[in-house]
C-alpha cells in the first residue's frame, strides 16, 4: 500500500511538469528553458520572437557599421574636396569611435532598464540626421562632427549582445551573441564595396565626383531609419514580451538603477573584459578606419581595388566573429567556463602576432593573406569575449555588455591617437606595434575567476561556491523577501553548464524514469 502511495505521488509530481514542459513548447517554435530563453540556435528561422529578434539586431546592427564607415572608403575623394590633412583625417578616424565609447555604457543600463527594443530603435533614429548632414558638410571641422555624432550608432551592438543574451540559453549564447555581432560588424567591410559602388553609379549618371559622394550618403542614412522602424514594429524584448508589460504586468521585476550600475562596475571581471575587448573589437575599428587608405597609398592601388581588399578584412565576420563564438560554446560544454577562457586568450593573442606579421611585410600579395588570417583570429576573438560576458553578472548583464563594448570603442581611440594620428608612425610601423599592444592587453584574461567554475590556471573554490551563491551575492535580503531574485535563480540553475562536462556528469540527476 505504501508503495502504491509513492507511485502516485511521483506520477501526480510528474503531471505538473510535462503539462508546463507541453504549454512552453505549443507557445515557442524552439525548445526553451525554465526562463524561456531558447536552447537551440537555428540560423535560418525566422521564428518569433527568439529568431525573430535575432536578425532584426544583426541587420540594424549592420546598417550603423554601414554609416559610421561609410567615409573612408571614399576619403580619397573626400579630402580632396575637403582639403584634409593627414591630421585632420586622424582626428575624424578617432571621433568616429570615441562617441560611442560612453553611449555604450549609457546603452548597457537602457537596456536593463527599458529593453533592448526601445534602447537600440532610439539610438539609430537619433544618429541616422547625422548620415544626412554628411552630404552638406564642406569643411575639416565638419567632417570630424558628423563622424562623431555618426559613431554614436555603433552603442547598437550593446543592445544586439544584451538582447541575444535574454533571448538565448546558456549552451547556445556565445554562438547567438557570435552570429549576432559577427554579421552586424560585417557592415563595416560590406560599407567598402557598397559606397565606392554607390558613388560609381551617381557619377556615371551625370553627377560630378564631388557631388556623387555626398548624394551616395542617402542610402545608408535611408537604410539606417528603415531598420529601426522595423524593430520597434516587429521586435520584442523578452520571451514572454517587452518591458513595458512585463513591469506592468509584475512578471518582471522593477530595479533600481543605482544598484543595476553598482553591481555591474564593482565587478572586476568586467573591467578585464573591457580592456581585453578594445584590443580585439577596438583593433577591428582601427583596421576599419585605415586599411583601405593604408592599401591605396603603400601599394599604389586603384580606389576600387584598395576597397574590395580592405571590404575582405570585415567581410571575414561572416564566419570569423560567429565561429568565435561557436568554439567558445563548445569548449564551455567540454571544459566549462576555464574552457571559454583558454580559448579567448590564445585566440586573441595569436591575433597580436599576425598583426605583427601585417605591418613588417612588403608585399602586396602576402600582406592581403597575412590581413586575412589576422582578421579571422582578432574577430573570433571578439565573439569569445561576449561567450563570457552574459555569466559576469545576471542582474547587471546591461552595464557588463556596455563596459565591454566600451572598452572596444576605447581601444580604437588610444590605438587611433597613439598609432594613426598625423605622421608620428608610418601606418606599417603602426599595424606593427599595435599587435605588440594585443598581446600585452590579453594577458589579464589569466586573473579572471568564477569561485563556482574556476579560472585559467585554478579549479573552482574549494569553499563548494554554488552557482545560485555567485548571483544571489547581488541581491540584498528585502530584495529577496520581494521575490526580486527570482530570474537571477533560474539563470543559475541554467549556468550549471558552464561546470564542464566532467563536472556535469558527476552532478546533475539522471533523467531516466
Amino acid at each position: 500500500m505504501r508503495c502504491t502511495t509513492r507511485q502516485v505521488t511521483s506520477m501526480e509530481a510528474e503531471i505538473p511538469a510535462a503539462a508546463v514542459k507541453e504549454s512552453e513548447q505549443q507557445k515557442f517554435a524552439l525548445p526553451v528553458d525554465s526562463e524561456n530563453k531558447a536552447t537551440e540556435f537555428r540560423l535560418f528561422s525566422v521564428a518569433k520572437p527568439h529568431m525573430r529578434s535575432f536578425h532584426l539586431s544583426w541587420i540594424s546592427f549592420f546598417s550603423c557599421f554601414v554609416s559610421s564607415f561609410a567615409a573612408p572608403p571614399l576619403l580619397p575623394i573626400i579630402r580632396d574636396n575637403l582639403n584634409l590633412t593627414a591630421t585632420d583625417i586622424g582626428n575624424a578616424g578617432v571621433a568616429s569611435v570615441s562617441g560611442a565609447v560612453l553611449a555604450r555604457i549609457a546603452m548597457g543600463t537602457a537596456c536593463d532598464l527599458v529593453g533592448p527594443r526601445l534602447a537600440s530603435a532610439s539610438l539609430i533614429l537619433l544618429t541616422a540626421p547625422f548620415v544626412y548632414f554628411t552630404s552638406i558638410i564642406n569643411s575639416p571641422t565638419s567632417y570630424l562632427l558628423v563622424r562623431f555624432f555618426t559613431g554614436f550608432s555603433l552603442a547598437t551592438f550593446v543592445s544586439t549582445q544584451f538582447w541575444m543574451s535574454s533571448m538565448f540559453s546558456a549552451p547556445v549564447v556565445g554562438s547567438a551573441n557570435g552570429f549576432s555581432g559577427g554579421w552586424g560588424n560585417l557592415g563595416g567591410g560590406a560599407t567598402q564595396l557598397i559606397m565606392p559602388l554607390v558613388f560609381s553609379l551617381i557619377r556615371d549618371i551625370g553627377a560630378t565626383k564631388f557631388t556623387a559622394w555626398r548624394i551616395a550618403f542617402f542610402v545608408p542614412a535611408m537604410f539606417q531609419m528603415l531598420t529601426a522602424f522595423s524593430i520597434l514594429i516587429f521586435g520584442q524584448d523578452m520571451p514572454n514580451g517587452n518591458f513595458q508589460r512585463l513591469k506592468k504586468s509584475g512578471e518582471k521585476a522593477k530595479d533600481e538603477f543605482s544598484r543595476v550600475v553598482y553591481h555591474g562596475i564593482s565587478n572586476y571581471r568586467g573591467w578585464i573584459l573591457a580592456l581585453t575587448y578594445g584590443y580585439c573589437f577596438g583593433v577591428e575599428l582601427t583596421i576599419d578606419n585605415i586599411i583601405a587608405e593604408y592599401f591605396y597609398d603603400r601599394f599604389n592601388l586603384k580606389l576600387h581595388t584598395a576597397g574590395i581588399i580592405a571590404a575582405s578584412f570585415g567581410l571575414a565576420n561572416l564566419f570569423s566573429r560567429p565561429g568565435g563564438g561557436y568554439i567558445s560554446d563548445v569548449m564551455g560544454k567540454r571544459f566549462g567556463m576555464r574552457g571559454r577562457l583558454w580559448a579567448l586568450w590564445l585566440c586573441q593573442t595569436l591575433a597580436g602576432v599576425f598583426c605583427i606579421i601585417l605591418g613588417l611585410v612588403g608585399s602586396l600579395s602576402v600582406s592581403v593573406l597575412i590581413m586575412i588570417i589576422f582578421s579571422i583570429f582578432v574577430q573570433a576573438a571578439c565573439g569569445m569575449t561576449f561567450g563570457i560576458v552574459p555569466f559576469v553578472s545576471r542582474r547587471s548583464l546591461g552595464v557588463i555588455s556596455g563596459m565591454t563594448g566600451g572598452g572596444g570603442n576605447v581601444g580604437a581611440v588610444v590605438t587611433q591617437l597613439i598609432f594613426f594620428k598625423g605622421s608620428k608612425f608610418s601606418k606599417e610601423r603602426g599595424i606593427t606595434l599595435m599587435g605588440v599592444m594585443i598581446i600585452i592587453c590579453t594577458l589579464p584574461i589569466c586573473l579572471i575567476y568564477f569561485p563556482q567554475w574556476g579560472g585559467m590556471f585554478c579549479g573552482p573554490s574549494s569553499k563548494k561556491i554554488t552557482e545560485e551563491d555567485y548571483y544571489l551575492a547581488e541581491w540584498n535580503s528585502k530584495e529577496k523577501e520581494k521575490g526580486s531574485h527570482h530570474a537571477s535563480l533560474k539563470f543559475a540553475n541554467n549556468s550549471k553548464s558552464e561546470r564542464g562536462k566532467k563536472l556535469n556528469a558527476s552532478t546533475e540527476p539522471s533523467e531516466e524514469i
